[in-house]
């Protein structure tokens, strides 16, 4: 018997209830900060390790991810290096960051993602908009379900305060950092 990979929920479309594996390579777990406090510096993790559980209700969903901190990818060695070091992310210490869910709210495709972030032993709150983008079967026969998501966070949260100060008296890193994920996801049998 060949269950459906959607369902109808309310009159809307949305992945089936069950187990949901992230493909690491249709993952981006990406964030945006900003140097001199005007240039946008784009970055991104490539080793995301991630699972979501869709309920029955999609309320009753979660999720939760590991997150390889050396990983780090802004397209610039000195800069992921520099990220990587103890000013940082401290990836000797510290090399994975952890997220798992502690409420969902859901309206039509749109919904809330609440959870606890975890950098460097610092456990912090953060609330993540999630689109549901669609549904796709792969050429291989896999059930692909499509998320977006985006939030905000401030560093300094994580113990992450490493900056300086300019001669125009800005900063040179912003403390508020943009997330921007993008995720496919595989249905497990």
């Amino acid at each position: 018997m060949t269950t459906s990979p959607t369902r109808t929920v309310d009159g809307v479309e949305l992945p089936a209830a069950g187990t949901w594996k992230i493909d690491p390579g249709h993952a981006e777990v990406g964030f945006v900060g900003r140097h001199f406090m005007l240039t946008k510096v784009r970055g991104r993790f490539t080793g995301v390790d991630a699972t979501v559980e869709i309920g029955e209700r999609p309320e009753d969903s979660k999720v939760t991810a590991v997150i390889d901190m050396t990983s780090v990818d802004s397209g610039d060695r000195t800069r992921d290096d520099h990220l990587r070091s103890a000013d940082f992310f401290d990836t000797e210490k510290h090399p994975k960051a952890t997220f798992v869910s502690t409420a969902v709210t859901w309206d039509g495709k749109r919904g809330t993602l609440a959870g606890d972030l975890t950098i460097k032993d610092v456990t912090r709150p953060v609330t993540l908009e999630v689109d549901y983008l669609g549904y796709a079967r792969d050429p291989w026969g896999n059930d692909r379900t499509v998320f977006s998501a985006h939030g905000k966070i401030n560093r300094e949260d994580w113990g992450l305060t490493w900056n300086m100060v300019l001669d125009s008296g800005g900063i040179l890193v912003s403390k508020e950092i943009e997330l921007s994920l993008d995720l496919e996801a595989i249905k497990e049998a």
